[in-house]
């Protein structure tokens, strides 16, 4: 298991990002903190320069693990559920466009807030239709690429629609495809799940990424979740991709993100 940290390739409303806002200085903080990956927070894709993106990376000795796509929802509102269609339809071009920089970095495209919620007035299985039904014209589509998608399951006070890891898991095997498993959150996971390691023993043939915070969404080690055991189970299950860090930038981002890696490493070492 490797670790990598959430930056964001511009300003971003999303609070639980450590680092955002001067893209070259951050990797340059992020590999100096002895961070091997960085989870890219992309927006839009169009924005970013993608020689200039691989340039930076080879020149901070990062590679990418995942790409982020949940500020088209905050920024923008795009989602799989909205009730206009036509924003289904941008929500569902969006991660497309995501795809050709995820193949060229070796990404996997997170599938988070862009799915959306029930909207006021609609029922929940009309949402969840239009969410599977999204799902595998984004999955399909990718299945072109290579790229693989990760369906986070996320608490009940966000969205209502795939809270659980096991909802998750059920979702994943009804779209059927190969390249579509799950990321799960330790915060979500803390709020959501009864058992964490017995979630991640159950989830471990389609877990695809980690997200990892604290109980308070502070960085690993500033709340009560048990993180020895986390990475005991995941290791124990043969998990061996990439634990990303996704957390509030407190007290400060350079505090945050030197003592989630200080908290972390000796777990992977031991």
């Amino acid at each position: 298991m490797r670790l990598s940290l959430v930056v964001s390739t511009h300003t971003a409303r999303f609070e639980a990002v450590a680092y955002k806002g001067n893209f070259e200085r951050d990797l340059t903080r992020v590999a100096g903190l002895g961070y091997e990956g960085v989870e890219l927070a992309i927006r839009d894709p169009r924005l970013i320069d993608s020689d200039q993106l691989v340039a930076l990376l080879q020149r901070y000795g990062l590679q990418v693990p995942a790409i982020g796509t949940g500020q088209a929802w905050g920024e923008e509102g795009l989602s799989f559920t909205d009730p206009d269609p036509d924003v289904r339809s941008a929500a569902v071009a969006r991660i497309q466009q995501h795809l050709p920089l995820a193949a060229r970095l070796g990404a996997i495209i997170i599938i988070g807030l862009i799915r959306g919620r029930t909207p006021p007035g609609l029922d929940r299985a009309w949402a969840y239709e239009q969410m599977f039904s999204a799902m595998r014209t984004c999955a399909s589509a990718a299945q072109g690429y290579s790229v693989r998608l990760a369906l986070e399951p996320l608490n009940r006070y966000e969205t209502d629609l795939l809270n659980t890891a096991e909802e998750t898991r059920s979702f994943v095997e009804e779209v059927g495809l190969d390249n579509v498993g799950l990321l799960l959150d330790t915060f979500h996971m803390n709020i959501e799940e009864p058992d964490i390691g017995q979630s991640l023993r159950l989830s471990a043939a389609r877990l695809f990424h980690i997200h990892v915070a604290d109980s308070n969404r502070w960085y690993p080690g500033a709340g009560h979740l048990d993180f020895a055991m986390i990475v005991q189970t995941l290791r124990e299950v043969g998990y061996a991709g990439w634990l990303s860090g996704e957390f509030l930038p407190m007290p400060d981002p350079d505090a945050a993100a030197r003592a989630c890696i200080e908290h972390l490493r000796p777990l992977l070492v031991a």
